[in-house]
């Protein structure tokens, strides 16, 4: 911890939200199943990133959305006591509706003024069935949520990358596409290592840090990675 006079800098919370796709399609080929092993294998890669760097203290939960949306996890939970419990497929894909509820918590009523940049993931496998401009609207007004470093997530051919690259709000910063299990692990352990990484990194924690990406993002993984079958394909 840094010395300051009159004690250590204490911690600067960091807001990780995990906003994951639970609709019926999710259900089909083990995509569902894929990405709860995915969140699984990637937990103590984030408690290492938390654990190597003590001026954040990394908050994790999880928004699911299919007829409607839910907090799967809905405490900031310190990351080192964060666990993980299976998502199910079913219903249609209210995205909208899960923007609104992130809107709600990342509102300067629900966040301290001296956090760092929250961190949202975007997960999903096909086209929001409620009105997502309304709530990606509520998400960029309040102050958290323009703030936010917005990451995306494409599983499968069918995800409407439109939409999430409005979700981005970056023209640089592009969805990524997830079209096999190995693809998606590799990129749900990017997006809770590396970007936490710089999100809680030094240069991140500037109260003034208005720039378009918010920090400073590292770069993607390449997704060529070699397939078992044809089978392993979404």
């Amino acid at each position: 911890m840094s010395k300051l006079p009159g004690g250590a800098l204490a911690s600067r919370p960091l807001h990780f939200i995990w906003v994951a796709d639970c609709s019926g399609s999710m259900g089909i080929d083990g995509k569902i199943q894929a990405l709860n092993n995915a969140i699984r294998e990637a937990i103590p890669h984030m408690q290492q990133v938390a654990a190597e760097n003590p001026n954040a203290q990394v908050l994790v939960r999880a928004l699911a959305f299919s007829n409607g949306a839910r907090w799967h996890v809905s405490q900031p939970s310190p990351v080192a006591d964060f666990r993980w419990t299976d998502l199910k497929a079913e219903g249609v894909t209210d995205m909208g509706k899960a923007l609104s509820m992130l809107a709600d918590q990342l509102s300067p009523d629900n966040m301290p003024g001296r956090a760092l940049p929250p961190v949202l993931v975007l997960i999903s496998d096909g086209q929001p069935t409620d009105n997502f401009d309304a709530g990606l609207k509520s998400l960029i007004e309040q102050p958290w949520g323009k703030k936010a470093v917005r990451i995306a997530i494409a599983i499968g051919e069918d995800a409407d990358i439109d939409v999430l690259q409005k979700f981005i709000g970056h023209p640089e910063f592009k969805p990524l596409q997830a079209n096999n299990a190995e693809t998606l692990v590799r990129y749900i352990k990017w997006a809770s290592t590396e970007v936490l990484k710089s999100a809680s990194s030094p240069a991140s924690q500037a109260l003034d840090t208005t720039a378009a990406a918010n920090v400073p993002l590292p770069a993607a993984p390449d997704p060529a990675a070699p397939l078992d079958s044809a089978d392993d394909v979404w």
